[in-house]
């Protein structure tokens, strides 16, 4: 990119770790103990209920008022995020929520000591604002740097678009199209990079098993220059919003804010979140009890790395970690073997549905035997959830709207294998350069030893 059109950002203060709020130096200790009990069990945040904070307060403040009145309903806010702080303390919304807080104190003069009152609503919201622009309109609305493609310098090859989706129980198909069934029970992060930050909750599907499906999900877009302020999207089950989380379908207030809006496709069920200042589409939805996520995202983007972060931890770029990984074939082995010749076939499985049972009901909605496929038998098996049938049609779906090489959408089982088999490979012949390093050292020393 050309200097003149380098893409900087200011850093949300929100972040994925554990951070302790400012206090008497006593209570430091108790907060380290506390950050990292949070990291090392990340369920116990499941009962965070920050969103009704969220939303009982921008309800109180919906129209404009005194000040003082503001002031008022704000210390109410920060009351009630401060009793959510036992469960909320590994939650992205409960951070933010915290931060934005400090700003609007600042930014209102209001003192934090004074009289608070419950929020209520004061009057009916406004009108919902007249329709966005059409694409070819909207252009003119931001400057060239809000709209990632313009900003590119010209004579230049088009980006390369890159695909991630989640889902199911859960199943990952990261940027570098592996596909993965993990486990991954409790808050991690998808994707963290300079411009957005996503995070999961998955929770348990069935009591005592590994089966675990999104019931949480959580989007930071960081403050981009002048096109956008830091918004958060957050979604839980039976809770899909049309509007980030402060009420608002679009980036804020800057000339560029129409380049990121929310577009409800399907009340409750599918959200779309269109950024195009950094070229990136994100689709929410709910299938059943539990939330899918698929976005596309420019490869510039996807490897847009902060200065110092380790990007190990993040499952839309280098996958699960390997502890954390189902071993399909196995697990399809054994079920197939459990329900084969010779065995009762009319019995079903633990979960209502034999393999051969599964098999033909997502072949109802997937004809393809690939990875979709097989992921959905998996998870019939280990849930009885049909709706998880839902959750792998639309991910293809999503596939195929998002991703940008037609000839990738469907990924085999051979090809899964062949990228471990290479990965291994890799792994093999790195270990034999570093025994053959070994041996001319050795060779070497004895050489001078002589």
């Amino acid at each position: 990119m050309q200097p003149s059109r380098e893409r900087s950002e200011v850093r949300p203060r929100a972040g994925w770790m554990v951070m302790g709020k400012r206090g008497r130096p006593s209570a430091l200790e108790v907060c380290r103990v506390l950050a990292v009990f949070l990291s090392l069990f990340p369920s116990v945040t499941l009962q965070c209920k920050i969103l009704k904070c969220n939303s009982e307060f921008w309800a109180s403040t919906s129209n404009s008022g005194p000040e003082e009145e503001f002031c008022t309903a704000l210390r109410a806010y920060n009351s009630c995020v401060r009793r959510t702080a036992r469960t909320c303390r590994g939650d992205l919304a409960y951070h933010s929520a915290q931060h934005g807080i400090e700003d609007l104190m600042s930014q209102h003069n209001c003192s934090k000591e004074g009289p608070t009152s419950q929020p209520r609503a004061r009057t009916p919201l406004p009108p919902p604002p007249p329709p966005l622009l059409p694409d070819s309109q909207e252009r003119s609305d931001g400057p060239e740097v809000c709209h990632y493609e313009r900003s590119l310098p010209r004579n230049t090859s088009p980006p390369n678009y890159t695909h991630c989706g989640f889902f199911g129980d859960p199943h990952l198909r990261t940027f570098g199209d592996d596909f993965q069934t993990c486990k991954v029970e409790g808050a991690w992060p998808l994707i963290h990079n300079k411009y957005l930050s996503v995070q999961v909750t998955n929770t348990p599907v069935v009591p005592g098993s590994l089966a675990t499906a999104t019931s949480k999900l959580t989007i930071i877009f960081k403050n981009f220059q002048e096109c956008v302020e830091q918004k958060m999207y957050h979604a839980e089950t039976d809770e899909l919003p049309a509007a980030f989380a402060d009420g608002s379908k679009n980036g804020g207030d800057r000339h560029g804010a129409n380049t990121l809006r929310v577009v409800e496709k399907v009340p409750g069920q599918h959200v779309e979140i269109q950024a195009r200042y950094i070229g990136t589409t994100i689709v929410v939805r709910q299938v059943g009890r539990y939330l899918t996520f698929a976005v596309r995202m420019p490869e510039e983007v996807v490897n847009s790395v902060e200065e110092g972060d380790n990007q190990d931890l993040y499952l839309c770029l280098h996958g699960c970690p390997a502890n954390q990984r189902i071993d399909f074939r196995n697990f399809r082995a054994r079920a197939a073997e459990a329900h084969g010749p010779g065995r009762a076939r009319s019995g079903a499985g633990a979960h209502g549905f034999t393999y051969q049972s599964a098999k033909a009901k997502c072949k109802e909605r997937l004809p393809v035997e690939d990875l979709y496929f097989q992921s959905c038998v998996f998870d019939l098996l280990s849930s009885g959830d049909i709706n998880f049938t839902m959750a792998a049609y639309y991910a293809f779906e999503d596939v195929k709207m998002l991703h940008s090489n037609s000839n990738r959408y469907h990924i085999f089982e051979k090809d899964a294998f062949m990228s471990n088999a290479a990965q291994k490979g890799k792994d093999l012949l790195c270990l034999f350069f570093i025994n053959l390093l070994a041996v001319l050292l050795w060779l070497e020393c004895c050489t001078v030893h002589l």
